[in-house]
């Protein structure tokens, strides 16, 4: 499936809604719309992932990437409205400690 991504933009804070799989073949065009972001203003970015389906370790990894750039600045990424069996893939590689975590549904 196709990773589409629509975006809100203030001056601070970076609102990313994600839909569709964050894997190897999508990944760059999440990866070009953090880094723009960050570049300009690396403050606050959050996900939401309400729509997200599937993400591998290259969208792991390149979430992991954009935090490091932001907490430079003091800036953070908040990954929100995740499915419960999503959460389970941040809580096996550990990343549910390195980001603000939500979880939606039971």
């Amino acid at each position: 499936m196709l990773l589409e991504i629509s975006k809100n933009e203030t001056e601070h804070v970076l609102e990313l809604k994600v839909k569709g799989d964050i894997d190897v073949n999508t990944v760059r065009q999440l990866k070009k719309e953090l880094e723009e972001h960050i570049e300009r203003s690396p403050m606050r970015i959050v996900i939401d992932c309400s729509d997200l389906n599937y993400i591998d370790s290259t969208g792991l990894g390149t979430l992991v990437s954009a935090l490091k750039k932001v907490q430079v600045y003091g800036g953070t990424i908040k990954v929100e409205a995740l499915k419960p069996y999503l959460i389970k893939i941040f809580e096996v590689t550990g990343l549910a400690d390195l980001f603000e975590i939500e979880v939606t549904g039971a």
